[in-house]
């Protein structure tokens, strides 16, 4: 992969922050956007900004045509078996809450077991916490290793005939853990028990066949593969989509309206109420397109050697603690030594670098890490190993720094 080239199509890259040349770090928490998707977006609004479905006039049809042809590339970026299982939503948070509220609320009651992992990010608990709530349903966690991976022996044992829902991030957005999501699919099946995955961390960074993971939801966001904001999808088998229940009414959704009953239009729109994410849906197929031109095994192999050598180049540093398997994803979460988080991630800024300080929406891990928060550096494909290295001298000017306060 020419990381140069793919440089050169981010604009925001080139600048300079607080009179040091940008190195943005923190792609875990949204990517940076391509001129292809930033043309896509402006071409929508000045050319042909419409609502869809809707019309039979010109810029109506090509708006629909432009929505409806970015649900089929996202059918085969994942190998959806159909576009009717491909939704769209506002993200990742949206599509797992779809879940939470449609299915969870209709098929859980009192004595049945959601299973989830004290890893999972904040959007990932509390829907489940709510549903577990309203229905009586009992939220049990799968064990962590000290590593911060999941023994499949662990997840044989936690998942029984109890269980409906196993609920489980792919990647995780603070150790990089890498979940074997497949084999904890199989284990759940094997009870009778549906499996959702938050693909958030993984469907930007690795290839994705859900079919072959056999999810039975899939979910993720559009933001953090180089797409708009407020546009994200859940993915679901039709058989279980058909016999969920919408969570918004209104426009677009339905099929005839009466005046004390209606019905739905069939899948995917009976879950899209209203007008839709057009314009965010038109930017993630203009993503789409960039990021398989570039090709996704390219893409993890690139951030797995900057994972790599920014773990050898960190662990250098005195005091340094890395959280996380040694086999991750692309991303590095530390602490150094008694500086906060907050505190080392400004001084980087004053040095021209971005990376993400805090809890990481992730309070359960922090609690299981025994730590308040941490410091946070994502590698995407637009990364160097020049940036590493500048994060390590910021690193070092930022222990000496607070070596002199203290």
């Amino acid at each position: 992969m020419d990381v140069k080239a793919v440089r050169d199509e981010f604009p925001i890259l080139h600048q300079e922050v607080n009179g040091h040349p940008l190195v943005y770090l923190d792609s875990s928490a949204t990517s940076q956007k391509p001129v292809k998707v930033i043309e896509k977006l402006d071409e929508y609004y000045r050319g042909y900004n419409s609502n869809v479905h809707r019309g039979v006039h010109t810029l109506g049809t090509k708006a629909t045509d432009e929505y409806e042809g970015a649900r089929e590339k996202v059918r085969r970026f994942i190998n959806a078996s159909s576009t009717q299982e491909v939704i769209f939503t506002r993200g990742t948070t949206t599509a797992i809450n779809t879940v939470a509220a449609s299915y969870g609320r209709e098929n859980l009651s009192e004595g049945d077991e959601i299973v989830i992992t004290p890893m999972e990010h904040h959007s990932n608990i509390i829907p489940w916490q709510q549903v577990a709530k309203e229905t009586g349903a009992t939220l049990k966690y799968m064990p962590l290793q000290p590593d911060g991976t999941i023994d499949l022996n662990d997840a044989r044992e936690i998942i029984t005939d109890d269980t409906k829902i196993v609920a489980i991030m792919h990647v995780s957005n603070v150790l990089g853990t890498i979940n074997p999501v497949k084999e904890i699919a199989q284990i759940a099946h094997q009870h009778g028990a549906v499996m959702l995955v938050d693909g958030a961390q993984s469907v930007p960074h690795m290839s994705i066949d859900v079919q072959d993971l056999d999810a039975d939801f899939y979910a993720f966001s559009g933001h953090k593969m180089c797409g708009p904001t407020g546009i994200g999808v859940l993915y679901g088998k039709k058989s279980l989509l058909n016999e969920m229940e919408p969570v918004e009414y209104g426009g677009e959704m339905i099929d005839f309206v009466n005046l004390y009953d209606s019905t739905w239009k069939e899948l995917p729109w009976k879950f899209e109420g209203g007008t839709p994410i057009i314009a965010g849906a038109v930017g993630l197929g203009a993503a789409i397109d960039f990021l398989t031109d570039i090709g996704l095994d390219e893409i993890k192999a690139h951030e797995q050697k900057l994972a790599d050598y920014a773990m050898q180049q960190m662990e250098k540093i005195e005091g340094m603690q890395i959280y996380g398997p040694k086999e991750r994803a692309g991303l590095v979460t530390f602490n150094l030594s008694d500086v906060h988080p907050h505190d080392l991630a400004t001084v980087l800024d004053a040095e021209g670098i971005a990376v993400r300080a805090g809890h990481h929406c992730a309070q359960p891990l922090m609690r299981w890490l025994e730590v308040s928060a941490t410091a946070r550096a994502s590698f995407y494909l637009y990364n160097t190993e020049e940036e590493i290295d500048r994060l390590v001298e910021g690193l070092q000017t930022t222990k000496e720094y607070f070596g002199d306060v203290f």
